[in-house]
């Protein structure tokens, strides 16, 4: 049985932050496709995706991924990931992702990590 997604934003100095708990299936990868263009998301900030909830990820989810991080970049800014469970750091690592991501324990972590890049 699979575990609804339940997704969450908000807003940091840094930018905003997702945050995705349950399975990032492809029942659920438009839901989280349709909230990327409502983000205010300037030049210079980061996006910041929590996974640290994530049960399940399929390879819809990891193109939610690459779509995420291909909207962060044309808005001129940057993409982090957070906590990242085990079993998905390693699909990350094996499809080469970890070289496009960076990582961090938490979404707190990225935030204090982050350093406006010029928009």
């Amino acid at each position: 049985m699979t575990e609804p997604l339940t997704l969450h934003t908000r807003t940091t100095a840094a930018g905003n932050v997702i945050e995705l708990t349950g399975d990032l299936d492809h029942h659920i990868t438009p839901q989280v496709l349709n909230v990327l263009p409502e983000l205010d998301l300037r030049p210079g900030q980061q996006l910041v995706i929590d996974l640290g909830g994530i049960t399940f990820c399929d390879s819809t989810g990891i193109s939610v991924l690459i779509a995420a991080r291909n909207h962060t970049l044309s808005a001129n800014a940057t993409i982090a990931l957070a906590a990242v469970p085990d079993r998905m750091s390693r699909i990350i690592r094996v499809v080469g992702l970890d070289q496009l991501f960076p990582t961090h324990l938490t979404a707190h972590d990225a935030e204090t990590a982050w350093h406006p890049t010029p928009g």
